[in-house]
């Protein structure tokens, strides 16, 4: 298979999205396919450099996301796909997020008649209400909603979205679900000189979050989650990592909480894995890889229940699900793990079982399946 897969995010990018691209990148590639990455080029790249992955990129003009410096969309340079995929055409274009990059490549694939596959990673209208613009909810779900069912299948992450996009209307929609990957993220990358680095002693409690810094994750009762455990433990510390828009505002409200910016994936294991109890009360995911790296970190996670936190944690086994939009029962979930020592210990080692039992090779394995029957489809029709 000779696959163009086409994407706003990606590594070195550090997000859920571009993670998870990497992955199915790297795997299917390994599987013997043919996998070429089109994707905005970064700030300070060149339009060309030496190939450092298995497959190659073709890295598009590109602009700042407003409120995102530090991430770019791509142009819709429809000319240049139409004239990459004339020279070397590919058998299947998979189309990974809605930007102007991507449907771009949605006309060019339709106009050489390529058939075309999309996944649906970010639920973009249910952000609407948290920027100051409720009106335009039912606006972006209906181009959401035109742009996936101009592609043969819309892969999401799990089986409850599948659910919600069938009854918005979304046609063909699968499950592309993920893996957790057990080697990079593990609890042997404990760190006694990275917790001491956030004046957190050995027997310290330390609570950390891994997201996005915007307004869609909830930061409010992250943050009142924080304070009621501060005030009954003073010498619990807090960790933050990653950015985003949100970061400037929330450490100026909260000097206290150790905010490490962006970090690569090797450290982003080392902190994890450095922590003790992992609090994600987000309510807009479409699955939430933070998750199951905590949970492959041996790390227990109070999280609300749906996503991924739904469909790999079992409540009071391998650590504690809220009823979505509960906040006071997330709040005390998050009060009783951060005294309760033992109840840690025995969630994050089941979490980290169950991790285990979530590779990534089968992931890829029902992908590669879907892919392929759609191109044996797309040559029957």
């Amino acid at each position: 298979m000779h696959l163009a897969l086409v994407t706003e995010t990606f590594p070195p990018e550090i997000n859920g999205v571009a993670m998870t691209l990497g992955h199915v990148a790297e795997g299917l590639t390994e599987r013997g396919h043919h996998v070429v990455v089109h994707r905005p080029r970064q700030r300070d790249e060149a339009p060309e450099a030496p190939n450092q992955n298995i497959y190659p990129e073709v890295r598009h003009p590109s602009l700042p996301i407003p409120g995102y410096p530090f991430l770019r969309f791509g142009l819709p340079v429809r000319g240049r796909l139409l004239k990459a995929w004339r020279t070397q055409r590919p058998d299947l274009v998979h189309i990974a997020t809605e930007g102007p990059l991507g449907y771009a490549a949605l006309l060019a694939a339709h106009k050489l008649r390529i058939p075309v596959s999309s996944s649906f990673h970010t639920n973009f209208h249910d952000y609407s209400a948290h920027y100051g613009f409720a009106w335009l909810e039912r606006p972006v779900l209906g181009y959401l909603r035109h742009f996936h069912n101009r592609t043969r299948i819309t892969l999401s992450p799990s089986p409850d979205l599948n659910a919600q996009l069938t009854a918005d209307g979304f046609r063909d929609v699968r499950l592309l679900s993920r893996g957790a990957n057990t080697r990079v993220f593990n609890p042997g990358h404990r760190s006694n000189e990275l917790r001491a680095s956030w004046g957190a002693g050995p027997e310290d409690l330390v609570v950390i979050h891994v997201s996005r810094l915007a307004a869609e994750k909830n930061y409010a009762l992250l943050f009142r989650c924080y304070d009621a455990i501060l005030r009954h433990d003073p010498s619990a510390r807090f960790v933050i990592v990653s950015d985003g828009p949100e970061r400037a505002k929330l450490e100026r409200a909260h000097p206290w909480a150790h905010f490490t910016g962006f970090l690569p994936r090797d450290e982003m294991a080392r902190h994890y894995a450095s922590a003790d109890l992992f609090l994600y009360p987000s309510l807009t995911e479409t699955f939430g890889n933070v998750v199951m790296e905590a949970m492959a970190s041996a790390l227990p996670v109070v999280a609300f229940n749906y996503a991924a936190a739904a469909r790999y944690i079992q409540d009071h086994v391998s650590g504690r699900l809220a009823n979505f939009g509960d906040t006071e029962g997330f709040m005390r979930m998050s009060r009783s793990l951060a005294v309760d020592r033992s109840s840690r210990s025995r969630y994050g080692l089941a979490a980290r079982a169950v991790a285990e039992t979530v590779p990534w090779d089968a992931v890829l394995d029902g992908l590669d399946r879907d892919l392929q029957s759609v191109i044996a489809n797309a040559a029957r029709s």
